[in-house]
């Protein structure tokens, strides 16, 4: 079997969503090839058979009049160029339209003045346009770059008709000089809203450490955060970054999360802790073990998880693209047929050629192309600054249908943390005593109570632990036993010495405090919620009951979760499942949308649709939340650049638009498109 590999170009000449699609057909072409190719940030994403090469596929890219190179770490920014020709374009098309408009300033010989102010436009300035139209014709292909080409040749070739051949003055150089300048200005604002959409990958991308003091040898050296290797011990300052992932082995201190998560409040961290890279360290110095370096920290698995919902494909961009790749050929026969009906029932040349080039403009498919890939962009950066990750773009379909949401009890709906929450006195200082010399959950628990109460316990001797009986040792001349007792929304401990119990503690894994608001914003949301857990019915329903959920499933294996999820989908229900271990990794992945708790374990992560970066469950409701207003936008978007064509093409072929007018509007959908999805950015 042929292993696949997978790679990221970068392409460039694509001027339309029809260009992207035409990219992504010849791809799609080559044997075991397959690809999917995003105009909003002209990036193509490649997985291809080993015996291909990268060349092989850059081949095909430019045999088909585009170019196409892995990126580069920071593209180059395009917008300058796009500034200058439409400054040029625009201080020389002003003052031909107004030449024009006005007949009272038509002096002698003013056309050839016209044509003296429209040609550095119509050739330098549109030269972007008639140079994508030239390779799309040798492909024998056409675009909107062949639609804007033609509007603008046509409008001059007819003007010079005029002006040599004719005496009258249909003349449309201030059409030809007018169009150009209004799609370059509607380029110029689109490149520049999708470089600001793509921000937020690019501030992901640097908010890592640029360099790190690791310790060799006993002395600190200062290195290249690329030069740290897994292993090697660093130093963490107040006020620094955290270079890389890895675990504090001496220190303590508080970490701010909030360049990562959002949230704002430190978490307090010491030896044996795990620490995330580009966090800040806010209090005390720490000496850390890298763990993850380089391509497998979790600030690159951000970037990577962000990257690839920005450059995959909605199941309603799928659609776009369908009508984007026919649409160009399809207007082009529009304006002919429009041209010929104009003369066949008798009307003038000059306006049966007025209402084709309309036509030809007004029908470029630009909105089309940059409804969903700019939302997307949008979208899912201002995720990832609030510490959602989406996985792809048909998550984004996927939150709209769900109406049932099934939560993970440990570590999802509590804190997965056992806690004491009753009991004190001699009897809580004796049992953690005992305590200390185990490992067992309850009894870690215990112990840090006492610990947090009074201080350093006395020693134990003749240490024994029973599985599933309880522990016993001798404490300052004490036989203690702790041994479990029966319990129902807690875990009791019974503590007895000298063969007397003396009294009891409870211990529990409590609720974390954000989740019973959280189950109420889910609510609000359409969603029912329901625990699953694999804890006793009792335990379960004291937590539900706490976290406001009326729906129980107690008692469940790690292997049963999957089949509860398949048995409410079976009953007809949308499901949402969200989870943090390895055993809700299946759940996860069988739900009709997953997400993960970015605090639980890789497992979960890897199998989810979205992942909460922080454990706190109110994300999932603002996840989802962004999920569907991003939807929202896109449709809206969508719904925009399909009634505007088929609003305007009428108009245009019936002569009730003029070409400048239609040029004017094409670019004015376009800013409609791209700032409606820059919205997204100020979700909260």
């Amino acid at each position: 079997m042929t292993t696949a590999e997978r790679v990221e170009l970068a392409i460039g000449g694509m001027t339309c969503a029809s260009c992207a699609a035409r990219i992504e057909r010849k791809l799609n072409k080559v044997g075991g090839v397959t690809a999917t190719v995003n105009y909003a940030t002209e990036k193509a994403q490649v997985t291809y058979p080993r015996e291909l090469t990268i060349a092989d596929l850059t081949a095909v890219v430019e045999a088909a009049g585009y170019t196409a190179k892995l990126p580069e770490p920071e593209e180059p920014d395009e917008t300058t160029t796009l500034r200058n020709r439409l400054l040029v374009s625009a201080m020389l098309t002003v003052p031909l339209v107004i030449l024009a408009m006005v007949p009272a300033w038509h002096f002698d010989h003013w056309p050839w003045l016209a044509l003296a102010l429209a040609a550095p436009v119509v050739t330098w300035g549109a030269w972007p346009f008639h140079r994508a139209a030239a390779v799309n014709l040798r492909h024998l292909t056409a675009t909107m770059d062949t639609l804007i080409s033609l509007g603008v040749v046509a409008s001059v070739a007819w003007s010079l008709y005029a002006l040599v051949c004719t005496t009258n003055d249909d003349l449309y150089f201030e059409v030809a000089a007018a169009i150009t300048t209004f799609i370059l200005a509607g380029r110029f604002f689109e490149a520049r809203a999708k470089r600001r959409a793509g921000a937020a990958l690019r501030a992901l991308m640097d908010l890592g450490a640029k360099d790190v003091t690791v310790l060799r040898e006993g002395e600190e050296h200062l290195v290249p955060v690329a030069a740290v290797k897994a292993g090697d011990v660093f130093v963490v300052r107040p006020g620094e970054k955290i270079a890389t992932d890895g675990v504090v082995v001496d220190g303590g201190s508080a970490v701010d999360l909030s360049m990562l998560t959002g949230e704002s409040v430190p978490v307090e961290v010491g030896p044996g802790d795990a620490v995330t890279g580009a966090t800040v360290n806010a209090g005390g110095r720490l000496l850390v073990r890298a763990t993850r370096v380089g391509a497998d920290t979790r600030l690159a698995q951000m970037a990577r998880l962000v990257e690839a919902a920005q450059n995959g494909k909605a199941e309603v961009q799928r659609l776009a693209d369908r009508v984007s790749a026919v649409f160009v050929p399809v207007v082009v026969f529009a304006a002919l047929v429009t041209l010929a009906g104009w003369l066949a029932s008798g009307g003038s040349a000059a306006a049966a050629f007025a209402a084709a080039v309309a036509v030809l403009i007004i029908a470029c498919p630009c909105a089309l192309g940059l409804a969903t890939p700019t939302a997307l962009l949008v979208g899912s950066g201002r995720g990832a600054q609030l510490g959602i990750l989406i996985k792809g773009p048909e998550v984004l379909e996927s939150t709209r249908r769900v109406d049932t949401v099934v939560l993970d009890k440990t570590g999802t709906v509590t804190t997965g943390r056992m806690t004491l929450v009753e009991g004190d006195g001699e009897v809580l200082r004796l049992a953690g005593a005992v305590e200390a010399a185990s490992e067992h959950p309850i009894g870690r628990a215990i112990t840090e109570a006492a610990r947090e109460r009074f201080g350093a316990l006395p020693a134990v001797t003749d240490f024994r632990s029973t599985p599933g009986v309880g522990v016993t040792g001798e404490v300052e001349g004490r036989a203690v036993r702790v041994g479990r007792a029966a319990g129902t929304d807690v875990t009791t401990v019974a503590v007895s010495w000298d063969g007397e119990v003396r009294g009891t503690l409870a211990v529990a894994d409590p609720i974390k405090p954000t989740s019973a608001q959280a189950v109420a914003e889910l609510r609000e949301l359409g969603l029912k919620p329901v625990l699953l857990t694999g804890d006793s019915a009792g335990v379960a329903r004291a937590v539900a009951a706490e976290a406001g959920i009326d729906e129980v499933v107690a008692e469940v294996l790690p292997e049963g979760k999957v089949d509860v999820v398949k048995r409410l989908q079976a009953e007809g229900r949308v499901v949402a499942m969200v989870g943090d271990g390895v055993n809700d990794a299946a759940a996860l992945a069988q739900a009709d949308l997953g997400l993960a708790m970015g605090t639980g374990t890789d497992a979960a992560i890897e199998a989810s649709d979205l992942t909460l970066v922080r454990g706190d469950l109110r994300v999932a409701a603002d996840a989802i939340r962004l999920a569907r207003r991003t939807l929202v936008t896109i449709k809206g978007n969508l719904f925009w650049a399909f009634a505007y064509n088929v609003a305007a093409l009428p108009l245009a072929a019936l002569g009730l638009l003029n070409p400048m007018i239609a040029a004017a509007a094409m670019a004015c959908s376009s800013a409609f498109v791209v700032s409606n999805s820059l919205r997204l950015r100020r979700f909260r």
